[in-house]
């Protein structure tokens, strides 16, 4: 019996889940989980990656451990970050994304390439810490002078583990930097930018055999977390999807990029899927609920916090994805500031996080379904959101779409399901 490893490594956690079929039905095993998150240096917000690597090892020796040989392995994580290197050396510190270095970069990378004409190149959607935006602050710090090449975090802890560097696909699109046409990075864009060619190599498809890693073959799965998430839903035809995390990630999958100017007006995103279009919005997602309790109610059980928010009756809103909550000291005085009224208690707030995400929701599926042409009557959510009841009835409420929730590890399931693929032992999720 072949088992395969996923290693899924999302912004506040990461888990090693083995997988196997069993009767023909996947079968799957959390055997390591461990805490993950930002570190504040000299003012800045970075990612501790030596860190991550020894969590990775830690599970990869606790999953052999448990179940002895493991067939393949591969890492999935967050996108847009990535580690400098110089040939074999890491160029520290890594950046993380919430890190706020880009801001006084973005107004210099217009003026080169208006946005305009990235999200007609690119199809990726505005935030400010696409890859681009700090590849350009490391630009103009310096920091590309002695670079030799560049790899996101997944593909940085897979070259830790094979000696092997490759630049996955569906994570390169996330850089802003893939031209949405062609599939592969573009070089006219990147020269216009004043980037160093050198750092932009060929993409490599999920699928693709990295190498060994103490005895087990290291595979590329589709690295970006949300690209494997959506391979790991049981979909029944084609229909939006949330994968709730951190961030929400609503979308559909579409034959081909849609980079026309009702999409830029959205700010939708083109993002590479397993042989289609991820045609997606990044919006907010559990970090506003997350956050709200540990300020308010550190010591409270979720399940006693998510009763009390069926009794409160505060119908406040905010706009969820404003740029106030994306990393504020306190994120209680994010919503207080953006309110009229002030929440009483802790289940306040987060009833108000709630309805305001489900409302993000209701305009990001409008704005699908006429960018699109398409009319959807069901939403899946997977990830640990769909765990949320509140949540679901309030997002099928307000959408007026039949809501699937999936309390899966969806993301898991599409590295896996990957693994299996290029082992020749296929499952549907």
């Amino acid at each position: 019996m072949k088992r395969y490893l996923a290693i899924d490594i999302g912004a506040s956690s990461g888990r090693h889940i083995v997988g196997w079929l069993e009767g023909g039905r996947l079968q799957t095993e959390e055997v390591y989980r461990f805490p993950n998150g930002v570190t504040e240096r000299d003012g800045h917000l970075l990612w501790d990656m030596e860190s991550l690597l020894d969590h990775v090892k830690k599970g990869v020796a606790a999953a052999k451990a448990r179940f002895g040989e493991i067939e393949s392995l591969s890492i999935d994580t967050w996108a847009v970050d990535y580690v400098l290197m110089n040939g074999e050396k890491e160029l520290f510190p890594c950046y993380a994304y919430r890190d706020g270095r880009t801001e006084a970069v973005i107004k210099r990378v217009h003026e080169k390439v208006p946005f305009s004409e990235l999200y007609r190149r690119t199809g990726i959607q505005f935030q400010p810490f696409n890859t681009v935006y700090q590849l350009f602050d490391d630009l103009e710090k310096g920091r590309l002078e002695n670079a030799t090449d560049f790899l996101m975090v997944p593909e940085y802890l897979l070259y830790k583990l094979t000696g092997v560097k490759a630049k996955e696909y569906t994570n390169a699109t996330t850089t802003g930097l893939v031209n949405a046409e062609t599939g592969a990075f573009d070089m006219a864009l990147i020269e216009q930018l004043g980037l160093p060619k050198r750092l932009f190599g060929p993409l490599t498809q999920p699928g693709a055999v990295l190498g060994e890693y103490e005895g087990i073959r290291v595979v590329l799965c589709a690295t970006h977390d949300t690209a494997s998430a959506v391979e790991g839903i049981p979909m029944e035809g084609n229909v939006p999807y949330i994968s709730s995390g951190t961030w929400s990630l609503l979308g559909v999958k579409t034959a081909k990029p849609l980079t026309d100017a009702k999409s830029e007006a959205a700010n939708y995103s083109n993002e590479g899927g397993v042989g289609y279009n991820r045609y997606q919005k990044n919006i907010m997602g559990m970090w506003l609920v997350n956050r709200l309790k540990d300020e308010l109610a550190p010591d409270v059980p979720f399940r006693v916090l998510d009763q009390a928010v069926l009794e409160s009756a505060f119908d406040g809103l905010v706009d969820a994805n404003g740029d106030a909550f994306l990393a504020p000291k306190s994120m209680r005085a994010a919503f207080d500031a953006a309110l009229s009224e002030t929440p009483k208690t802790a289940a306040d707030y987060l009833r108000c996080a709630y309805r305001s995400l489900a409302a993000s929701y209701k305009q990001a599926l409008e704005e699908l379904e006429a960018n699109t042409g398409e009319t959807y009557n069901q939403l899946y959510i997977v990830g640990g959101g769909a765990k949320n009841v509140f949540l679901n009835e309030e997002t099928e409420k307000v959408t007026g779409k039949k809501v699937i929730a999936l309390p899966i590890e969806a993301t898991a399931l599409g590295n896996l399901k990957i693994q299996m693929k290029t082992a020749k032992e296929e499952f549907s999720c």
